[in-house]
Order: C-alpha cells, then sequence, then structure tokens
C-alpha cells in the first residue's frame, strides 16, 4: 500500500493504537502473593498503551486514542507518554471517571496474580466521539484490541477507527488481546486467567476478523476468535474470515506467520526464530512481541525478520519485571541481535541493561549549568559552627533556589546541586520547577578513603529520593595513590554505581584530584579508566577545569570509547575566582564531552557570609548569587557561540 497522506505528502504516523490506558503497579517482592506485597513499581500499562511505547523505542511515529482521569494517575500516563516520543492529542482527558489500575505480583515464575481495578474507569468510556476522523487518516495504520470489543461504546469507538483507516487506505492490526474476566467470565481474583472458552466472545469477535491486514494472538486467543477447541480448525476458521496475515505467538518456542491458505501442518509457516530465557514476568510479553513486528511489519521487512525482532522483544519483557518500561529500544535490539547474551535472564546481563538503561532515561540534557549549593563543611565553617547561625543555613540554600530559578527564567538545561543535611527546604522549592536538573550528594564530606554521609546503606537511603534526582558522589582519587587505597576506593563507587542501578537514579561521579598529587595533561583520562575498568559507567562525571586543550582531548578520548552513551562531563569550581574559571571555560569548549559546569562557591561564598553575618538581606542575597551564577552562564553561552562559529 501506499504511505501518502490524502492531502499529499507522506503520513505523519506509523500506528496508532486504541484502548486499555491503566497504571500498572507491579510488587516488587519476588515469590511471594500479592497478599503478602509491601512495595509496588509504578509504570503506564494497558495493551495498546504497551505497545504504543514499544513501537515508539523502535523508531515509529506512534499515537495512543484513549481516555484518562482527570487526576494524577492521568497525568502520569500522558507524561510518561510524551518522555517516551508518542503522539498523545488522541487521550480525551475524562472529568468523571478515574485512570485504571492493574496490580500484579510475581508469585513464581508460573503464577502471577493480577488485579484489574477498571469499574467505571476513563478508558472504558471511550466512544466515537472520541474517534477523530482527520487524526486516523494520518496514520498508516491502527490497532484495535479484543478487550474493547466487550462493550458496546468501546466497540463502536473502534470500529469507526477501522472504517476510516479503510477507507483511507491504511491497514487494520488486531491484537486479540484476551482477558476472560474483563469480558465478565471470571472474578476479580482471576485477572491472570488467560482462557476461558465463549460462544458470545467467539462470535464478537469473528465480527472483527474480516476487516483486519494483520491478527496477532497466543493459542489461546486464536483458539477464542475462532470459536474452535483445537489450533488447526482454528486458524482455518479465521482464514476463512479474514485474508489478513496471522501471526501464531508460541512463547519461548517463536512465533509462526502464515499468509495464505492454512495447511494442515501447523508448523508450514514462516517460523520465526525463538529465544528461549528465564521467565520473570509473563505479562507485557505479547505487547512487547507485537511492537517488534510492527517494527519490522510496517517497514516492509519479510515476515521472518519481523517474527525474530518480536521474538526478541518479547523474550526481553518476559525476562524483566514490568511491562512498558521493559521493552527494548532499537539500539538495545539491534546490538542483542548482533552479539546475543551470555545470560538467560536478561536482566542480568551487563552491557545490554546499560543500554537500555542509557536509552530510556527520562529527558535529554543536552548541556547542564548548575549552581552547586550541596556543601555543608564549607557553610558551617562560614557559620564559625555558630548554632544560631547553622540554623540559617536551610533559609540561605532557599535563597540560592531562587537565584538559579531567576537566572534560568524557565529555560532548560539549569539544575542545581543541593544536599539533605542542610537543604530540604531548597529541595522542596527547587522540585516544583519543570525539567530542573537536581543532583544531591551522599558522600561523606572531605572524606579520603571515600565514604557515604549518614549511612553505609545506600539502598534505604535512596528508596525514598525522587525518581528523577541524580546522585552525585564525590571521590578524591588520583590515579597515583597507593594501589589499596584506589581499590578501597573504587569498591566504595562501586557500590554507589550498583545502588544508582538498582533504585533507578542517574548516577554522577565528581573526582578531584589536584589536592592529592601532581596534574598533568593524562591524569583525569588515566583516572577515569581506571574507574570504567572496574565496570562503572557513571551516567555524569564532574571533574576539575584542565589546563589544556590536549588534557580534555585525552578525556575525550576514554568517555567515547569506553561510554559512548555517557550524558558528559560538568565542570567543578573548586573556589576559583570568576578570571580564573572563565580561562577554564575556554579550555573546556574545546572537549565533545563537557555540556556545562556546576559551579558553588564561587557563586554563593561571598553572599553567604554577608547574609549570615546580617549585613545582607534575602532579595540582595538573591540579586548578588544570581548576578554571579548568570555572569557564568553568559561567559558559558558566548563561549559556545565562537566555538560554533
Amino acid at each position: 500500500m501506499s504511505d501518502a497522506h490524502p492531502n499529499g505528502g507522506t503520513r505523519p504516523l506509523d500506528v496508532i493504537t486504541i484502548g486499555r490506558a491503566s497504571v500498572d503497579l507491579y510488587g516488587q517482592q519476588i515469590g511471594t502473593r500479592l497478599e503478602d506485597v509491601g512495595s509496588f513499581a509504578k509504570s503506564v500499562g494497558g495493551c495498546p498503551t504497551n505497545i504504543a511505547v514499544g513501537t515508539a523505542r523502535l523508531g515509529l511515529k506512534s499515537a495512543l486514542i484513549t481516555r484518562v482521569g482527570n487526576e494524577q494517575m492521568g497525568r502520569f500516563i500522558t507524561e510518561q507518554l510524551v518522555r517516551e516520543g508518542v503522539e498523545t492529542r488522541g487521550i480525551v482527558t475524562d472529568p468523571e471517571r478515574l485512570t485504571a489500575l492493574a496490580i500484579l505480583s510475581v508469585e513464581n515464575e508460573h503464577s502471577f496474580p493480577l488485579l484489574f481495578y477498571r469499574d467505571n474507569c476513563a478508558d472504558n468510556a471511550l466512544n466515537e466521539a472520541d474517534i477523530d476522523e482527520a487524526f486516523i487518516a494520518s496514520s498508516r495504520s491502527v490497532l484495535v484490541t479484543g478487550t474493547h470489543f466487550s462493550k458496546p461504546h468501546t466497540e463502536a469507538a473502534q470500529r469507526k477507527a477501522m472504517r476510516i483507516a479503510k477507507a483511507n487506505g491504511a491497514r487494520v492490526v488486531l491484537d486479540i488481546d484476551y482477558r476472560p474476566n474483563l469480558w465478565g467470565l471470571a472474578g476479580h481474583d482471576a485477572g491472570d486467567n488467560r482462557y476461558i472458552a465463549s460462544e458470545v466472545v467467539s462470535a464478537k469477535m469473528q465480527t472483527v476478523l474480516a476487516d483486519c491486514d494483520l491478527i496477532v494472538g497466543t493459542e489461546e486467543e486464536v483458539l477464542i476468535a475462532s470459536g474452535q477447541s483445537d489450533l488447526l480448525s482454528a486458524l482455518k476458521t479465521i482464514r476463512s474470515l479474514s485474508s489478513g496475515t496471522i501471526v501464531l505467538k508460541r512463547g519461548p518456542m517463536g512465533c509462526i506467520v502464515y499468509d495464505g491458505a492454512i495447511s494442515d501442518d501447523l508448523e508450514a509457516g514462516i517460523i520465526g526464530k525463538g529465544f528461549p530465557i528465564e521467565v520473570y514476568n509473563v505479562l507485557g510479553a505479547g505487547d512487547a512481541f507485537m511492537s517488534g513486528f510492527l517494527r519490522g511489519w510496517l517497514k516492509g521487512e519479510p515476515h521472518a525478520t519481523s517474527a525474530t525482532w518480536a521474538n526478541a522483544c518479547g523474550a526481553f519483557a518476559v525476562s524483566r519485571l514490568l511491562c512498558a518500561p521493559e521493552i527494548p529500544t532499537w539500539v538495545e535490539l539491534q546490538y542483542f541481535l548482533e552479539h546475543g547474551s551470555p545470560e538467560r535472564a536478561l536482566r542480568k546481563d551487563q552491557a545490554i541493561n546499560h543500554i537500555h538503561w542509557s536509552t530510556t532515561r527520562r529527558r535529554d540534557i543536552p548541556s547542564l549549568k548548575a549552581l552547586a549549593i550541596d556543601h555543608r563543611i564549607q557553610l558551617e565553617e562560614i557559620a564559625g559552627h555558630d548554632p544560631k547561625l547553622l540554623a540559617r543555613i536551610p533559609a540561605f540554600k532557599a535563597l540560592a533556589v531562587k537565584a538559579a530559578i531567576k537566572v534560568a527564567d524557565g529555560r532548560p538545561g539549569f539544575g542545581m546541586l543541593l544536599d539533605d543535611k542542610y537543604g530540604r527546604d531548597a529541595l522542596y522549592a527547587a522540585g516544583g520547577q519543570k525539567n530542573f536538573w537536581i543532583g544531591k550528594p551522599i558522600e561523606h564530606p572531605g572524606s579520603r578513603p571515600l565514604q557515604f554521609e549518614f549511612s553505609q546503606d545506600l539502598g534505604s537511603r535512596l528508596i525514598d529520593w525522587p525518581v528523577d534526582h541524580c546522585i552525585k558522589v564525590l571521590c578524591f582519587y588520583h590515579p597515583d595513590d597507593a594501589p589499596e587505597l584506589k581499590q578501597v576506593q573504587i569498591e566504595k563507587l562501586r557500590s554507589a554505581y550498583e545502588a544508582a542501578r538498582k533504585v533507578g537514579r542517574e548516577l554522577l561521579i565528581e573526582i578531584i584530584a589536584s589536592k592529592h598529587g601532581k596534574i598533568g595533561d593524562d591524569t583525569f583520562a588515566r583516572a577515569i579508566t581506571e574507574i570504567y575498568d572496574a565496570g562503572l559507567k557513571p551516567d555524569w562525571w564532574k571533574l576539575e577545569p584542565q589546563a589544556s586543550r590536549a588534557a580534555w582531548a585525552a578525556i575525550d578520548d576514554v568517555i567515547e570509547t569506553r561510554d559512548p552513551f555517557c550524558r558528559g562531563v560538568v565542570l567543578l569550581g573548586l573556589e576559583a575566582p570568576h578570571d580564573v574559571l572563565e580561562a577554564g571555560f575556554a579550555a573546556a569548549r574545546s572537549s565533545r564531552t563537557v555540556k556545562g559546569f556546576a559551579v558553588g562557591r564561587t557563586i554563593f561564598a561571598d553572599a553567604a557570609r554577608n547574609w549570615l553575618g546580617g549585613t545582607m538581606t534575602d532579595e540582595e542575597a538573591v540579586a548578588d548569587m544570581a548576578a554571579r551564577f548568570g555572569a557564568l552562564v553568559e561567559v558559558w553561552e558566548r563561549l559556545g557561540e565562537s566555538k560554533a562559529a
């Protein structure tokens, strides 16, 4: 078929998915009953929502038509879809109904208790009025889902979309998506029941098949769509009703694609390569599978290729806990197909996990200008350790937030470093700023060898951090340090790295070498090489300004070779005067990996002395810090413009 749009040009969308949108709450304790789960991981869910995310991650232009509630869970779904690159203008905000929920536990590799909270939920109120003809016509395909044929109004919405798609030369995809209890055939506690025979369901699904160009389902779903009791009869019945491509999903055995007549040999189709792996959670595997198949099918790949991609995506999903968050990106999928994995449990493959993490970050941050005021010891010294003045430090840090916000003026690429000891009020103030980067330290100030502040148990400390806060750990590390010291330092950094990945937070490693040895053009390149050699790949580096372009070139080479997914380097200040920092900025602008700066005392030290000393008002302190921070931003941006020119 042609990709031409009726109004000229190519269609802006590859696929529009229609139907369920929920918030998934999956138990984080594995191998226990749902009754005994203590905490849950939150993600977007619902078959068509997962597929919209999965196809976007694999490079297709996807959109979703559904309804969400006018509340926090509904906004979470919409905001996450925007982060994933899914077009959201087909999502209706329902003022009367709540967003659906799905709650699951992994009891064992065969049992996944699942509760659907869908009584009068928003997505079940989808109706014909929510289907915009021009929007449907803007896509090469629409995907409808079996569950949304279970109610008259949702059925009418999907059938309207199908009619518009066919009239505009677009293809129709059916994900059979059979959930017996969503058809009223099983109790609330039977959400994981995948098959109950029903003449009513089968009769309904048979009326849909004729208009479908692609029909995808498991063995059980093929049975329910056909109304037959054996697989061969089921496939032949579907073929008698539809000339579309049929894809039979078979789990670890892969899949079979059928075009044309169905022979008596079930294996006489196009067999996609399977990927036997350890099952962790089967929920979401079908949605990942569909995403992979559509990536190939809509791009005109041979069925065997589409099927292999689909099976690989399904393998990723069943090896991980969640649904949409676990679907691979295109870069990740290609790496897996080329290199495979030594692990049957893909969630344990460090190389793949790093690619997945790095290619699914919550947002791009191509540049970063941060006001660093995570200092504890330095402000305590400025306060003279006077208890009354120490008690005022939190209020001063909140003023620094006002200064940073004033300079940022709503622009992206700005942020702050703030601490948990004195920065709670400041963190609350900064947390309400959209696209405002926040990093927080975990090191005990001045420790060498590195120790963590408050507790050495990072897992329990980090779990309550906001998901978009970046962990910062400062290590006084020189490549000429004694081997025993370096080993201790790296093992402590490893604890931070593993904790960051476990709880899903970004990590910034700050290296200060100048206080414990001579600095040459290769010092920092050697230091970060040793950390990479230990298997640690932080999202950010924070490094001292370098004296030469050769030093930055060496750093660039290491980062680009060892971790091309690294966000980059930000410069620290070490209380250098403005003119010294400007010279350091100029040298750094030759670097390909330096993305900005995070400077502190150069900006806030004078204001802190004067404000704590009672000679500067709140307004004057904010103005002073804003002027100093703004001046550094102006220098950085001017040097960047000069480099571009």
